[in-house]
């Protein structure tokens, strides 16, 4: 069903390929300059990423092909967005704004973890970490705070330390992993368990996706996290380790 707001965008646009609404939007983008020749593919990418290139060729754009039968204007929106981005300016709020609710849809959030599952390729190095097993520390966490009744999740060490990203959980691959900064006898345990649980919750409480607005730390979630009782002297120990 199309959005009130895009109904007399849809019947403008209808018959447009998506040459010519990428073409289009560049003539409406810079309208000084002749639009160059567009090339458009659809390939099989592992997630929702686009592409768009400009050489002495023309524009060059590669699409997932989840968008293959998208609606005009929700492929407008996209051109609006890659366009924006490849001139360095920010896009209209209202193509940005339709292209997250089109793809917050929950059919298309399904075909783009069915995608994801399928194409996508995660490394997971294993619970057994050079000091830390991940496996050891979920089963404790799953007794302690969820009943022993969560199903254990495939659980690694990221490849490489970062402080940006601690943890983190996958819901395609169902797979939780945290950084491997954490592998070591100078962290604590009850920081490894902290991350660990956090990640565990977003096992048990998804992201709530309403409209154009996702939500990671749903209500429920951070009710749930208040449980956790060092959890103020947790994040302290993390704030040290990330310095």
């Amino acid at each position: 069903m199309l959005d009130n707001d895009d109904v007399g965008l849809q019947s403008a646009i209808f018959f447009e390929r998506p040459e010519e609404i990428f073409a289009r939007v560049f003539s409406e983008l810079k309208p000084r300059t002749p639009p160059p020749a567009v090339r458009v593919e659809f390939r099989k990418f592992a997630n929702a990423n686009s592409i768009i290139q400009w050489d002495e060729a023309g524009l060059k754009v590669r699409i997932t092909d989840v968008l293959d039968s998208a609606p005009a204007q929700i492929l407008e929106a996209l051109a609006y967005i890659l366009l924006s981005k490849l001139l360095r300016r920010p896009p209209p709020r209202s193509y940005a704004e339709r292209y997250r609710r089109y793809l917050n849809r929950k059919e298309m959030r399904r075909s783009l973890e069915l995608v994801k599952q399928a194409r996508g390729r995660k490394f997971v190095s294993g619970p057994q970490g050079s000091f830390y097993n991940l496996e050891e520390i979920f089963e404790e966490l799953n007794f302690r705070y969820f009943h022993g009744l969560m199903a254990r999740p495939l659980l690694g060490w990221s490849r490489h330390p970062s402080q940006v990203m601690l943890g983190h959980y996958d819901p395609s691959h169902n797979a939780i992993i945290l950084s491997r900064l954490l592998d070591s006898p100078k962290v604590a345990r009850l920081a490894v368990e902290y991350v660990l649980f956090h990640e565990m919750l977003h096992l048990r409480f998804p992201v709530d996706h309403r409209g154009a607005r996702r939500c990671v730390h749903t209500p429920e979630f951070k009710h749930a996290e208040r449980e956790f009782p060092q959890l103020k002297e947790a994040k302290e120990l993390l704030k040290k380790i990330c310095g």
